[in-house]
């Protein structure tokens, strides 16, 4: 796609679990819709889902809610859906199974090729198990991704913001930006 509008691909991390990394990729990707680009959303790895398109999915939630979406399959944007509520290491040794960091920068490059950007959704925060010898923050250095930091707008958002902060820039990254979120359970409309 030639006249494709490029953007650096955006790899959403948090500061914890549950800090609203999905409704900043939700923002997102319904930013760059309304622009004209052609975004695709990307969940390497999701803990806590029997399936992409279960009611608690964060690709069934995105898809439910980007317009352009509709009627697509939610698992498209899932590489690895993990049953236990753990971080991505640990939910996918209790299934018997690896995670290969090759597999998902394949898939990167190939929605990479169609699309852009890529919002990336990480599992919790950059210190998150991936693998035995990888964390989330390794996988943002593989994608070549663009950092975006989600951080819960309340009581102890300054340390761990700054110290996801450090961690970044101790790895040569720099923050696109740092988006504070309040807790709900309503998704901003489309």
């Amino acid at each position: 796609m030639e006249n494709m509008k490029k953007f650096a691909n955006l790899f959403v991390t948090g500061t914890d679990t549950g800090v609203g990394k999905t409704v900043l990729s939700l923002l997102l990707m319904q930013f760059f819709y309304k622009r004209g680009y052609a975004p695709f959303y990307l969940k390497p790895a999701q803990t806590g889902c029997r399936a992409p398109h279960d009611r608690d999915s964060d690709a069934r939630f995105i898809y439910r809610h980007v317009q352009a979406l509709a009627g697509q399959d939610p698992g498209n944007s899932v590489i690895y859906c993990l049953k236990n509520p753990k971080a991505p290491y640990f939910a996918a040794r209790d299934e018997a199974r690896e995670i290969d960091f090759a597999k998902i920068q394949a898939v990167v490059e190939v929605k990479s090729a169609v699309f852009s950007p890529l919002i990336i959704e990480g599992a919790g925060g950059l210190f998150v198990p991936v693998t035995a010898k990888l964390m989330v923050i390794d996988m943002i250095q593989m994608t070549g991704a663009r950092p975006i930091i989600a951080a819960r707008a309340g009581l102890g958002t300054i340390n761990h913001t700054l110290l996801t902060v450090d961690a970044l820039r101790r790895r040569g990254m720099e923050a696109a930006g740092i988006i504070l979120l309040e807790g709900g359970k309503e998704a901003p409309p489309p």
